[in-house]
């Protein structure tokens, strides 16, 4: 393997989209996995942020995330909790990976020199940090050098639920190999035969390019993609850490994945494409794709349990039991997933986890919030917890973070009681502008503009009981915000 130039910079590229419906009801479209903490402390994006900690032989550019819009507070703040700096490009719409790479090497070419992109999405799993610097250290050379790297997953089963990449030549100097081609996920009979030949890997969804190599390489497979995303960039505003693309030029933007839109092209021996590569990783790798992956990559006793938060387990064995606000209890059980939530409680067989999607499609049909949303909802000043509803009221529990505010605002259908529990509050009602303190309460009336502050240096936690005819969240109007909400 040759060696790198002392002067490359590598950047991370962090893809950060999808809604992770398989692992209803902790992940959801509003908050999905990847910004949860379904294995150990850190959320699925701050593991993958960490996965570089200490890398040597590699200079690294601040780390650049690729997102929804709707989650860029809270990526941002993730991002402030680990003292990470970073860059977070905001797609106005979904357009699948092809596209939010193409956005990220065109910024990443335009403020850091063509560096080599590595490519990692926000929430996988990968257990064995040192194999996969290793791996990222090989990468970093033959990208350099102009190939496109991809990374395969020696697969220890008939995995159906993975495409496959098919192994050629090893590469000389590395412990890379030719990418023959890429197959799509198979039947276990097929997926048994893969394994068998030894020269079949599973699709990891990691890559390493030059940015002018991916440009190039879309240029010649997707110059349609590369052009809406030439516009959306071109109009790119920069607000803050956020980076904003033209929204109607993204939107234009054809659907693409990395892999359709130029890995298969080049399996393929499509003329004037880079030449590609892919290196074997063996670091205990997941997408954690379905609560049954989670299981395989948690802890678990010796009868073969996982358990995370409240749990009892009595004679139950090969079962993961998931509780996030309460104590849950099983007995009798085997290859189980129980997983309980403010408000919700998913119970299903182990080899049925993939199947979770169809109650979430459930849900979406009957217009229910618990597909989307969940009990406690995170904004940019930090959350609420509506924690009783009925007719004509709602109760929620609501804390702002110390030196955050809320936007000047007024409601056409309710009426607003808020009671400080915790902190000091700064009340604006109209012109007139008040100090509550704990234990003290306030009264907004329908239709007048207010706005809540906490100007004092710990959390504030109110109670709020809304009355009114109609409590939904799109009955407000703003007028002042301070982080860029319409």
């Amino acid at each position: 393997m040759s060696n790198i130039a002392a002067d490359l910079k590598v950047q991370p590229v962090i893809l950060s989209g999808g809604s992770g419906t398989r692992l209803w009801p902790m992940s959801r479209e509003k908050y999905p996995k990847q910004l949860l903490p379904l294995f150990g402390e850190d959320s699925l994006l701050q593991g993958t942020v960490r996965r570089l900690d200490g890398i040597a032989g590699l200079t690294l550019a601040p780390t650049m995330v690729v997102c929804n819009e709707e989650y860029r507070f809270v990526i941002a703040e993730q991002l402030r909790l680990m003292g990470k700096e970073g860059v977070i490009v905001l797609e106005p719409t979904g357009r699948n990976t092809a596209p939010a790479l193409t956005l990220a090497a065109l910024e990443a070419d335009g403020v850091n020199g063509d560096p080599v992109l590595l490519v990692m999405p926000a929430d996988h799993i990968i257990l064995d940090n040192a194999a996969f610097q290793l791996a990222v250290r090989q990468g970093a050379s033959l990208a350099a050098a102009g190939m496109i790297v991809t990374f395969g997953i020696t697969p220890d089963c008939p995995e159906t639920g993975y495409g496959y990449i098919q192994t050629g030549q090893s590469l000389p100097q590395s412990s890379a190999f030719e990418l023959t081609r890429f197959v799509e996920k198979p039947n276990r009979e097929i997926a048994q035969t893969y394994v068998d030949d030894g020269n079949y890997l599973w699709n990891s969804g990691l890559f390493m390019v030059r940015a002018s190599v991916w440009l190039s390489a879309m240029e010649s497979c997707r110059p349609d993609i590369l052009a809406a995303c030439k516009a959306a960039w071109q109009g790119e505003q920069l607000d803050g850490n956020f980076v904003r693309v033209g929204k109607a030029e993204f939107a234009s933007c054809p659907s693409d994945s990395i892999d359709y839109a130029v890995m298969e092209r080049i399996a393929a021996g499509q003329a004037n494409l880079p030449s590609a590569a892919v290196i074997p990783l063996a670091a205990g790798w997941s997408d954690v794709g379905a609560w049954d992956s989670l299981w395989q990559a948690l802890d678990k006793d010796n009868v073969g349990n996982a358990v995370q938060g409240d749990v009892l387990l009595t004679d139950c064995k090969d079962t993961l039991a998931f509780s996030a606000s309460r104590l849950v209890a099983c007995v009798g059980v085997s290859d189980l997933v129980v997983v309980e939530t403010a408000d919700a409680v998913l119970v299903a067989h182990k080899s049925k986890t993939q199947d979770v999607k169809k109650i979430v499609d459930q849900l979406k049909q009957q217009g229910r919030v618990e597909g989307s949303l969940h009990r406690k909802v995170y904004r940019p000043w930090g959350w609420y917890d509506s924690i009783d509803a009925s007719d004509r009221f709602q109760v929620k529990r609501i804390m702002v973070k110390p030196g955050a505010r809320l936007s000047l605002q007024l409601h056409h259908h309710r009426a607003e009681h808020w009671i400080v529990v915790k902190g000091t509050a700064k009340v604006t009602r109209d012109e007139t502008s008040y100090i509550v303190t704990e234990n003290e309460s306030t009264y907004i009336p329908l239709g007048i503009k207010h706005r809540l502050e906490n100007t004092g240096k710990i959390p504030l936690e109110i109670i709020e009981v809304q009355s009114g005819s109609y409590l939904g969240e799109d009955d407000i109007e703003r007028f002042e915000d301070a982080y860029g909400r319409a």
